[in-house]
């Protein structure tokens, strides 16, 4: 047996596995659905996960295998996805100032208080001679 030969015989049997398991998982779907009551629940990882190997399949597949959904609800799905993916959303972040250290916030404020009479530059020269990483920077004036 020549090796074409031999290379159409295992993809064959592949196939035929394949398709077999195929068979069973949309019986065993079918099966299940039947026993739902009620609207199935999907959160949104489970319908993006969906919506992507729907888009894969194409309409036609989904017609025959898709029991969560209708096609149509599916390609919907993916459309968002798609839309959400390039809304732009991550362009229009604005740099911000950083957030203040939890630990550092409550000395500053304590300081202020037992201090009254001490003004921003008094604040911000006692932790420079006390230093602690971008203490001056969170002293509001």
């Amino acid at each position: 047996m020549d090796w074409a030969h031999m290379l159409a015989y295992f993809t064959g049997t592949v196939d035929q596995e394949l398709l077999l398991g195929n068979e069973y998982l949309a019986a065993e779907n079918r099966i299940l659905r039947a026993q739902i009551n009620g609207q199935l629940l999907l959160s949104d990882a489970e319908k993006r996960t969906l919506a992507d190997i729907g888009h894969r399949l194409g309409r036609k597949a989904l017609e025959n295998v898709a029991n969560a959904a209708k096609p149509d609800t599916f390609i919907g799905w993916y459309r968002k996805l798609v839309a959400r993916k390039f809304d732009g959303a991550r362009s229009r972040r604005y740099p911000s100032r950083p957030r203040i250290d939890p630990e550092v916030e409550p000395l500053v404020g304590r300081l202020a208080k037992e201090n009254s009479n001490w003004g921003y530059d008094r604040i911000v020269g006692y932790w420079q001679v006390d230093p602690i990483y971008g203490v001056p920077s969170i002293i509001a004036r």
